[in-house]
């Protein structure tokens, strides 16, 4: 009896030692296993496709996937701005995010539109006598010819220019008889009827060679010469010979091509590039190999209804005649430089909705969303108006897919509200979570 009860004694105490040692070797390091529990527990669970809908219970969603729990250390208080996005550099890595210096930089444009060649509108003459009558003879008959400055063109007789010849030789007869008069009065009268008869005559277009011979030897010519007033290729004659022209009546249209203008249309995003007497080359497939250069000289005040794009004036020499009027051309026009502007990649702009931003690099793995102004852009480049310094860093590829993380945070922050109510979801989503897991 009492063998068995000594037996029956020890066993409980080796019973008693293991538990004691499973008991210990199940003590949580800190010594509190609550805390540590509290730890580990999720704050709410949040829907897998929409972050805007959470539960403070695991639920599962109507497709059958359980809510992603959300823990405390995922959202420590912070100084971050929102959307601040952490990743493993392994992440980083394996998803290539690559990077660049915001850094100031010369900005150049180059323009290339399409031109057609047209007169200097400056170096056009219109000819049209300053009498009634007929044409006699035309030297010049036919368009496209070359003429020099004074060169007789075509001989008009106008009853007109008879009457006033034979008043200018009336009034120097006059003069002649009158030049050894002893009244002062009369010779000045004499004198100055001379001088307005030749004016009149003068303002009729007379050559002097006429005025000469009429002067000295009293010829009275029954035909008026009209000279170019210009020299330059005659692009249009508007009478022929034997008919009737009045001072209405444009006989010859002259133009010196000397130099030529070119039009081309730019559109609207060029504009802020160019201004007048920007650098322009320009060739044509009637002269192969060469350039012509210019210069921008005029830009419209308006745009073209139909095409949304803006003519622009250019100018340009030709002494050789080489370029003819309505020929087309390719045009480059070299437009101003932006100097000392702030530049980045154009890749690395995230366009959303109205704004622009860019993901500026905090720290290792560390990305912070940055709404940016930008300006003009050129050759993969853009300028920053404002929401960058230089040489912060920025992410140039794989920023969309930080950006969509960004985004989630940046909702999933706001949905949770401040550290305090963290704790407490909204319950008008719990309600409606628990509702239907029921």
């Amino acid at each position: 009896m009492n063998k068995q009860l000594f037996i029956t004694a020890i066993l409980m105490l080796a019973t008693g030692i293991s538990i004691g040692v499973w008991l210990s070797s199940q003590k949580p390091e800190n010594g509190n296993t609550i805390d540590s529990l509290e730890t580990k527990k999720p704050l709410f669970y949040r829907h897998p496709m929409n972050p805007s809908v959470t539960s403070p219970v695991p639920v599962k969603d109507d497709m059958g996937m359980p809510y992603v729990p959300i823990y405390a250390e995922d959202y420590t208080e912070t100084t971050d701005v929102a959307g601040t996005v952490k990743i493993d550099p392994i992440t980083v890595q394996n998803i290539g995010v690559r990077t660049a210096q915001v850094k100031k930089d010369v900005l150049s444009h180059v323009v290339r539109a399409v031109g057609r060649v047209d007169y200097d509108e400056e170096r056009i003459v219109r000819l049209h006598p300053k009498v009634e009558g007929w044409i006699k003879t035309m030297r010049v008959d036919k368009t496209g010819e070359k003429v020099k400055l004074n060169q007789d063109l075509l001989s008009i007789y106008s009853p007109k220019l008879v009457v006033s010849q034979q008043e200018y030789i009336l009034a120097l007869h006059n003069l002649k008889a009158l030049e050894q008069s002893p009244i002062e009065d009369i010779r000045r009268g004499a004198e100055e009827l001379v001088h307005s008869s030749r004016e009149r005559l003068r303002l009729l277009d007379v050559p002097e060679h006429q005025l000469h011979g009429l002067t000295h030897h009293h010829n009275i010519h029954k035909s008026l010469h009209i000279h170019s007033t210009a020299e330059g290729i005659v692009v249009n004659i508007g009478a022929r010979e034997g008919q009737y022209v009045t001072p209405a009546t444009e006989i010859y249209m002259i133009a010196d091509l000397s130099t030529v203008w070119v039009y081309a249309d730019i559109y609207e995003n060029e504009l802020p590039w160019v201004k007048q007497g920007d650098l322009v080359e320009m060739q044509v497939t009637g002269v192969p190999g060469r350039t012509f250069r210019g210069h921008l000289a005029f830009i419209f005040p308006y745009a073209e209804a139909k095409t949304r794009t803006i003519k622009v004036r250019l100018a340009f020499g030709n002494a050789e005649l080489l370029l003819k009027p309505d020929m087309f051309a390719e045009v480059t026009i070299y437009a101003s430089k932006q100097e000392s502007a702030l530049v980045i990649p154009s890749e690395a702009v995230i366009r959303s909705g109205t704004r622009k931003k860019v993901l500026v690099v905090r720290g290792a793995g560390k990305f912070e969303p940055r709404t940016i102004t930008t300006g003009l852009s050129s050759d993969g480049k853009i300028i920053v108006l404002s929401g960058l310094a230089e040489d912060e860093e920025i992410v140039i590829s794989a920023q969309f897919l930080i950006d969509s993380e960004s985004k989630l945070r940046e909702a999933t922050t706001k949905l949770m509200g401040p550290a305090s109510q963290r704790s407490e979801p909204n319950p008008l989503h719990i309600e409606q979570r628990e509702h239907e897991h029921d």
